[in-house]
């Protein structure tokens, strides 16, 4: 079979949607840039691309009309480069990833840019529920206000305010201390003249956070701290056939080794990471305690909190760099930039094996375990 590996990875800074910087790009013009930066960096023949298959989670107004192939024209593409929309909700450009590795695996292409997009300007979600096409009796507790599932898992794993604020308040310091050693350097690409995410907040601290309102059940423990900030970004990686790779002098940042998805009861959704990390875990023939490095979406606090006490993960491998709490969450490129970070993390940091996972909307999980080649 033939392996997949992470060639490289780029993306947009993260910037808060409808005030920060990045709210008058249009979603295809913001991928565009981040793929163009990707195949300048890496040196990838453009000519070599099979497809470029992107996630977002919303494809609707200004993110329809399959902003994979929009992007070959934007990107400098080769006219026969096919381009792919795919969506699985907050998933979307991990599940990228995961097509191009199963092409590659079938030997239908060597050579694919993964990634994704969300504006967030342009959709509204977040803290509104959303209308769905089913009545309570035929389809009960399926769309829910997400954070009405953080409240859930925080009472499923007693997990306190305190508690909650206190990873969100890590996470901004990480962050905080990654942006300022110049960690992000090499992976944010200059959009419309931002350079910088928008998001971290290196000076919050608990007197603050207990100072702000409930956000979504007043007898409940879930702010707007401890929540992900809705974000405009996109991020991409270069996933190509191992072979190809070496042949043409790529640097390999990773090989990916596993994926896996698990649903899980919609009304925890945030759970979601368990069962897709034990799937993968186990087709990789590995254990948790084998993983160095783990990049876990927080889409909330609670939920982050929940997997890495279920999982049994060491908080001090996780999200080195901060995470969504402090970055933000491109719903649609949430999946390619931890992907993507957790390979470029392991060169960092000169480990084996990582973990990137993330919860999904409407109860699942997704998870990718990769590997040095060094």
């Amino acid at each position: 079979m033939k392996r997949a590996v992470i060639a490289g990875y780029s993306r947009s800074p993260f910037t808060m949607a409808r005030k920060g910087e990045l709210i008058d790009v249009k979603p295809v013009n913001m991928f565009a840039e981040v793929v163009k930066n990707l195949v300048s960096k890496t040196k990838v023949n453009p000519a070599d691309i099979e497809d470029i298959v992107v996630g977002c989670a919303f494809q609707v107004g200004e993110q329809s009309f399959n902003i994979g192939k929009l992007t070959t024209f934007l990107s400098g593409m080769e006219i026969h480069t096919s381009g792919m929309t795919v969506d699985r909700w907050c998933g979307s450009s991990m599940e990228a990833i995961h097509v191009a590795a199963g092409k590659i695996a079938m030997g239908a292409g060597k050579v694919f840019v993964c990634g994704g997009v969300e504006s967030m300007t342009r959709v509204t979600t977040g803290f509104e529920p959303i209308p769905y096409p089913y009545t309570d009796k035929e389809n009960p507790n399926v769309y829910f206000s997400m954070g009405i599932t953080a409240e859930n898992v925080a009472k499923r794993y007693k997990i306190s305010r305190t508690e909650q604020q206190e990873f969100a308040i890590q996470s901004h310091q990480k962050a905080n201390e990654a942006e300022v050693n110049g960690k992000f350097k090499n992976e944010i690409v200059e959009i419309a003249g931002c350079t910088k995410d928008g998001n971290i907040r290196p000076k919050s601290n608990q007197e603050t956070l207990d100072g702000l309102k409930l956000a979504f059940d007043q007898e409940g423990t879930v702010t707007a701290a401890t929540s992900s900030p809705l974000t405009d970004g996109a991020a991409a990686t270069l996933i190509c056939e191992e072979s190809y790779a070496k042949e043409n002098g790529l640097e390999i940042l990773a090989r990916i080794v596993s994926t896996g998805v698990k649903g899980c009861e919609p009304d925890v959704m945030g759970l979601g990471p368990i069962g897709a990390t034990k799937k993968a875990l186990e087709r990789a023939n590995l254990s948790i305690n084998d993983i160095d490095i783990v990049e876990i979406n927080e889409a909330f606090a609670s939920q982050s909190i929940a997997c890495l006490k279920d999982l049994g993960i060491d908080k001090k491998k996780a999200n080195l760099d901060g995470g969504a709490l402090a970055l933000g969450h491109p719903l649609g490129a949430t999946g390619a930039r931890i992907t993507g970070k957790a390979a470029d993390l392991l060169r960092r940091e000169n480990k084996k094996y990582a973990l990137s996972t993330q919860c999904i909307g409407l109860g699942m999980g997704i998870a990718t375990v990769i590997e040095s080649v060094n």
